[in-house]
């Protein structure tokens, strides 16, 4: 145990509630672990709050992570639209604001709006810049982990290695993290529902279709941050399906709700986006749900090649499309294309956070950086 951040993170992942935990669990002597845990009230970093009473001996105070130290700005980027949100430092929501912005608009016009937006949030919420810790901006696409740039993604013309990091550091003075929409979603739907959980698979089906994967409560991101980019998975029998991306037979051109969106128009009801088609689920439509429920069987068959790699307990549905009748078309394909042994402790289920998911991942993401074992321990040194 090298220092404070070291403790604080100890009490933040809730492995230690009280000194007598940190004691126990760090084998320091009394006298260093009060020293550190001192330093830790006196930043505001944490909180003593209520007690526990033991079978026998004296109470002790409970240590806390102090969730109202500071807040997280967060902007959830889709394809159509994007929310902007701020948060504590649990991910609770402050305040928000949606905007009618397209990435297809380009990532100068999305950014600058996000800036914009997070200004305006923060006045409502009636908190100065300073208590920002940092921004955390997910993208409905591959970003690299180590520039936090967009990487080659397939559905964001012109935003392809696009300094977002710096973008938005410029406009606001915060730190800035840039995530994927599905890890992003991923780690918000585990956190809250599935704390648990050793392996769990978001699968976002909007516009576009995209998975987030969380092994041991972290994101894996793969080699460059393409990890989970299942809806350029390329289906036979379906080459006269084109995707955004320009190519062939991608699952996003079959079953994203761009997809569906199309099918709709096809017969008459008009629908461009995921959105849109997911409008006409929340008013029971029953073309819709058609649609979508076949949708579902195609994305079954590529995730049950998911769940048979990664052996996951849950795959989570979110995105516009999710619905019931989503659910009922992934479960469909999935489990007779999966082998018992792959599925017999999965659980598929719909997304309990909704269009929050993202930003509680967010949120979680940048608290996990920002006040990380080295993050603190080099500000409580300096």
């Amino acid at each position: 145990m090298s220092g404070p951040g070291d403790v604080l993170e100890l009490i933040r992942t809730g492995r230690a509630l009280t000194r007598g935990d940190v004691l126990e669990i760090t084998g320091l002597s009394r006298m260093t672990v009060s020293t550190r845990i001192d330093a830790l009230l006196e930043a505001g970093l944490i909180v003593e709050n209520g007690t526990e009473r033991p079978a026998s001996g004296r109470p002790s105070r409970l240590l806390e992570f102090n969730s109202a130290r500071a807040t997280v700005l967060t902007a959830a980027v889709d394809t159509t639209h994007t929310m902007v949100a701020l948060t504590d430092l649990a991910g609770r929501l402050l305040a928000e604001e949606r905007i009618e912005v397209a990435v297809a608009d380009g990532p100068d016009r999305t950014l600058d709006e996000i800036a914009a937006t997070a200004r305006r949030v923060l006045i409502a919420a009636e908190t100065p810049l300073e208590r920002v810790a940092a921004i955390g901006i997910s993208i409905p696409g591959p970003v690299d982990p180590d520039t936090g740039r967009p990487s080659q993604p397939p559905i964001m013309p012109g935003w392809d290695a696009y300094p977002i990091p710096d973008h938005l550091r410029d406009a606001l003075g915060v730190p800035v993290l840039v995530a994927n929409d599905a890890d992003a979603a991923a780690l918000g739907e585990q956190r809250a529902a599935h704390a648990d959980s050793r392996a769990l698979c978001f699968i976002k089906v909007s516009s576009g279709i995209g998975a987030g994967i969380v092994i041991g409560g972290r994101v894996y991101q793969g080699t460059d941050g393409g990890a989970g980019d299942i809806g350029h998975v390329k289906l036979a029998g379906h080459d006269d399906e084109v995707c955004q991306c320009g190519a062939h037979g991608c699952l996003a051109a079959v079953a994203s709700g761009r997809a569906v969106a199309r099918a709709l128009s096809a017969i008459g009801k008009n629908a461009e986006s995921g959105s849109e088609v997911g409008a006409y689920l929340a008013a029971g439509d029953p073309d819709a749900a058609a649609l979508t429920r076949a949708a579902g069987r195609v994305i079954g068959e590529v995730v049950a090649t998911l769940v048979s790699v990664l052996n996951p307990g849950e795959v989570v549905l979110g995105g516009m499309l999710a619905s019931a009748p989503l659910l009922a078309g992934v479960r469909e394909t999935l489990y007779p294309r999966s082998l018992p042994r792959a599925t017999r402790h999965l659980t598929v289920s719909q997304s309990t956070l909704g269009e929050h998911a993202g930003i509680v991942g967010l949120a979680t993401l940048v608290v996990e950086r920002e006040y990380s074992a080295v993050a603190v321990n080099a500000a409580l040194s300096s």
